[in-house]
């Protein structure tokens, strides 16, 4: 699966089009460097999408989400310096953008802005300790761990930054 995925990332970093991510009704986590694109597709309804953004293999430039959502959230582990760019999106009911435990100057890192349609749901973003408690509260953590043990090393998904 996970094999897949890599080709499927590396296919659509190659040819620009944005990555998929769909959950209806259900939740879809992807933790560590599971891509290197800047674009990202996300339908959501009913259901929480968890997106890893702090992988130092993701190209520099802007990153774009854009965010289809139906009583849904998004929780978004960015680095510590992102700005978050959500002046794009439209909100139908109610809905934020909570940004709790991040700073994020006005000239800092990476911007990444949110773009298109959400209606009652919300987008978290985390970061620094925050957004690895988000990550190792996971059963992928676990399992990264389990792996880094068998081979003699560090588990990635934490953070990112540390095995690039």
């Amino acid at each position: 699966m996970e094999e897949e995925d890599e080709l499927m990332n590396m296919q659509a970093a190659s040819q620009r089009t944005p990555v998929r991510i769909h959950a209806d009704h259900t939740t879809e986590k992807r933790l560590g460097h599971w891509t290197t694109a800047r674009a990202f597709d996300v339908r959501a309804r009913r259901g929480t999408v968890v997106i890893d953004l702090r992988s130092p293999r993701i190209a520099d430039g802007d990153i774009e989400l854009h965010l289809n959502l139906d009583r849904a959230a998004v929780k978004l582990l960015v680095p510590d310096d992102a700005i978050i760019d959500h002046w794009d999106l439209a909100w139908t009911g109610r809905g934020q953008v909570k940004q709790a435990f991040h700073a994020g100057g006005e000239t800092a890192g990476r911007r990444i802005r949110l773009t298109g349609q959400i209606r009652s749901g919300e987008v978290r973003v985390r970061s620094g300790g925050i957004a690895r408690l988000s990550a190792m509260c996971s059963r992928e953590y676990l399992a990264d761990a389990r792996r880094a043990n068998a081979e003699g090393g560090l588990p990635t998904l934490d953070d990112p930054a540390h095995s690039a």
